[in-house]
């Protein structure tokens, strides 16, 4: 009984919320509007019903969808149970989901209708004891009679919180997350890491229950989900959620809700930016701009607080292993630390190490690494790779970066070959995998460049076989039968000769310089 009470879950913050403020509206998702006590009910409805099914604390469930009031929903009802909850990016291949539901031991499977039938094919052959379709109406009566409407489910089931036994460093979610290797990692978040990072995320985003938030980008993403819903279900803030990040539709919201609050990765800031919208709208209401998960241009900063006067500017930085956020670059230092990612946040310790783990000047590069109660427990099923991410007691992010006199850190580069195309990250090995198949390369680098619209667009660097030939579009199809859509190379150049070091290893930063304009062409 005195662990119960002295719990602090994902489950018990929404619970305390709803006690401190159960008529506060809460969330808005098209024409459904919820308070918190409205809110609490459906979660409590919808663990209850797992309940009865026989889902149990640990089980393994991933979540596909879009947006929706019921991603949230199913969000807190796993958690109260202390299911762990395995979002899915819905834009992947059934080969891509196929692994995450096997690698994860997956045994249920939760969806919108969309992707619901990619989800079948992939679990094909696995024993799913769970189906349950997100976001249908109770009345649903589609093709798809193999899955639970989830309305109808929970409709009539007791609204009484649930007691099961969870601790604050039981596992809560699994995300997965690609690194330099072609197959995706599962990084494994407790209820302690993830509300560690709220707390942080509140006092150095300056948050509170005034604000009313638009929740646009995918909730699957850990910057989304965990910078932004949860923190504002912990204060008690009001957000409206939005099946997709359209800048018409985003635009349209901030006037009709007087929204206050909006985050946006660079690719989307500046498509609202560009949007005719723009100008015509009454923006005025928006106080709190954030803007992260890839490198934001520096015109687009500046134009960004001149058209916006109104609203303050916040740079987050971090990544899926931390929960994600790591270090802000705060208002007051837009224009003095412009292009840094600002300095590490509340529970975060961070310092710059070289290649030998040894801490290094200010003003030297080197890699960033965190201590932080935000930090996951490690990577499902790989001890090798949580050793190697923990090793000396801290965590190697994997980034190379610079901290100035003042603690303020830049991001340099990226010490692991990630591409961050549109804020989503692409492993440049899987992409070279697959070049690697065709028949008439020898050669193949894949690298990011530059792109006014996506920030870093994939490009693939080639080295032909003697006596082949190749067009840039034979890759590209090629790669769009192998490839999700957003790892497919926009750009395709053949080459000679790789530029290589001594040991062979083949040098992507000079690539990167030599085709720094090629996107422009």
């Amino acid at each position: 009984m005195l662990e119960r009470a002295r719990r602090n879950t994902l489950g018990d913050i929404l619970a305390r919320t709803r006690d401190r403020m159960p008529d506060k509206f809460a969330f808005a998702y098209q024409e459904k509007r919820l308070n918190y006590e409205e809110l609490d009910d459906l979660v409590n409805q919808t663990a209850n019903k797992y309940l009865i099914d026989g889902m149990k604390k640990g089980d393994m469930i991933t979540v596909m969808s879009k947006n929706s009031l019921d991603f949230v929903i199913v969000a807190f009802a796993l958690a109260r149970i202390g299911a762990v909850m395995i979002p899915i990016n819905y834009m992947l291949r059934k080969e891509d989901v196929q692994y995450i539901l096997e690698h994860a031991e997956a045994n249920g499977i939760i969806a919108s209708e969309e992707s619901a039938p990619i989800l079948d094919e992939a679990a094909s052959g696995m024993e799913i004891n769970y189906r349950y379709l997100m976001d249908v109406p109770i009345n649903y009566a589609g093709e798809l009679s193999a899955w639970t409407a989830l309305a109808a489910a929970r409709n009539g089931q007791s609204t009484d919180p649930i007691e099961v036994e969870i601790s604050d460093d039981d596992l809560v979610h699994v995300l997965y997350t690609s690194g330099t290797e072609s197959r995706p990692k599962g990084v494994m978040l407790t209820h302690k890491s993830i509300i560690s990072e709220y707390v942080s995320t509140i006092i150095d985003a300056n948050m509170n229950k005034d604000d009313v938030a638009i929740h646009a980008l995918p909730l699957y993403h850990s910057a989304q989900l965990h910078v932004f819903l949860g923190p504002s279900v912990y204060v008690g803030s009001s957000g409206i959620i939005l099946p997709a990040a359209s800048p018409e539709l985003i635009l349209k919201t901030i006037e009709q809700e007087g929204a206050t609050q909006l985050f946006c990765p660079p690719t989307v800031w500046i498509a609202l930016l560009r949007h005719p919208d723009f100008d015509r709208r009454n923006l005025s209401t928006l106080r709190k701009c954030y803007y992260g998960a890839a490198i934001m241009p520096m015109e687009v900063i500046k134009e960004l607080s001149e058209r916006l006067p109104n609203a303050k500017l916040w740079n987050c930085y971090g990544q899926t292993e931390v929960a994600p956020l790591v270090t802000v670059l705060q208002p007051e230092d837009q224009l003095t630390k412009l292009g840094s990612a600002g300095q590490p946040v509340l529970n975060v310790q961070t310092k710059i190490f070289d290649d030998q783990d040894n801490e290094v000047p200010r003003g030297e590069i080197g890699e960033i690494v965190h201590r932080t109660p935000h930090a996951m427990k490690g990577y499902l099923h790989d001890p090798e790779k949580t050793a190697e991410a923990f090793r000396g007691g801290w965590f190697h992010s994997g980034d190379l970066g610079v901290m100035d006199k003042d603690g303020y850190i830049t991001i340099v580069d990226r010490k692991k070959d990630m591409i961050n195309t549109g804020g989503v990250n692409v492993s440049s090995r899987e992409v070279e995998e697959v070049v690697y198949q065709m028949e008439g390369v020898s050669e193949v680098a894949v690298i990011s460049i530059p792109d006014a619209y996506w920030i870093e667009t994939i490009a693939a660097i080639i080295v032909l076989k003697n006596g082949y030939t190749l067009m840039e579009e034979d890759v590209i199809e090629f790669c769009k039968v192998k490839l999700s859509k957003f790892k497919i190379p926009k750009l395709v150049e053949f080459t000679e000769v790789l530029p290589k070091n001594p040991s062979g290893k083949v040098l992507k930063r000079s690539l990167r310089d030599r085709y720094e304009n090629f996107g422009k062409q």
